[in-house]
């Protein structure tokens, strides 16, 4: 039996890719800081098989507590076989009325995170010749107005993770990169505004929204498959396309598609 990890599992895409991992067959360690939810979320699965399903509430910030999961987890039976950076933090707020600490927030939780748990957690998915799954954006990839701090993010984590591939593919780790855009989840529900407290007005997007279970069996799919990135609709990848080959284009677009957020 495999195990996967997955940080942010007790809501949203996380909740959903639990789910999905665990009606693959896998063994299910949910983390969250949500520690009341995640404990109902582990009931919800035990009933089927209370073997498979472990949670540990876990802020992915505090480096100590991804210290102790790891060492952990080196006490346990069974390997760890695949990690899953789902946990993730928006803001909405124009660049230059965002307070630095908001930045800070979004870079230390979409990107320093994952980096530190892959790192702290290699050596052990290097024995299983396991994998990682990394939750990035569209906006990794694009700029998209009023989340300067976001993109900047969702973009460091894809530059790290495409270098530590080809670094660490001669130990049998695979790494898959998920590009999505707009997800019917919390993550907007619960973005930044300026000053780090709940941003006030509502989100602007382009394209259709998806659902976080037809992503969540998208990414299976797709890391079973061995594949390296993975743009889960045609508008993700057609905005990608026009970045690189029409930037200019591209911004024109935007701005007449996120004006709104300008008044913010």
């Amino acid at each position: 039996m495999k195990t996967v990890l997955i940080t942010g599992a007790a809501s949203g895409l996380g909740w959903a890719l639990s789910r999905q991992a665990f009606a693959l067959g896998y063994r299910v360690i949910l983390t969250d800081m949500n520690a009341e939810l995640l404990q109902a979320r582990a009931e919800y699965l035990a009933q089927v098989d209370v073997d498979r399903v472990i949670c540990r509430t876990l802020d992915v910030t505090d480096g100590d507590a991804i210290t102790a999961l790891a060492l952990w987890l080196q006490s346990q039976p069974f390997a760890l076989d695949l990690l899953v950076n789902n946990a993730g933090i928006t803001h909405r707020s124009l660049a230059e009325k965002t307070e630095m600490p908001v930045f800070r927030k979004v870079m230390q939780v979409d990107w320093a995170a994952p980096v530190e748990l892959a790192t702290v957690l290699l050596p052990q998915l290097k024995q299983s010749r396991g994998g990682i799954i990394n939750i990035g954006s569209m906006a990794g990839w694009m700029p998209v107005l009023g989340r300067a701090g976001y993109c900047s993010a969702k973009s460091a984590l894809g530059q790290f993770f495409e270098v530590l591939r080809c670094e660490v593919s001669r130990y049998g780790v695979h790494i898959l990169m998920v590009y999505p855009s707009f997800l019917d989840t919390p993550i907007e529900t619960n973005a930044l505004g300026h000053d780090g407290k709940p941003a006030a007005h509502a989100r602007s997007m382009v394209g259709k929204m998806q659902t976080p279970e037809d992503l969540a069996e998208r990414v299976f799919l797709a890391y079973n498959k061995k594949q390296k990135r993975l743009f889960p609709d045609r508008f993700t990848w057609f905005a990608s396309l026009l970045w690189r080959l029409a930037p200019d284009l591209y911004q024109r677009m935007m701005v007449r598609k996120f004006a709104s957020e300008l008044e913010q």
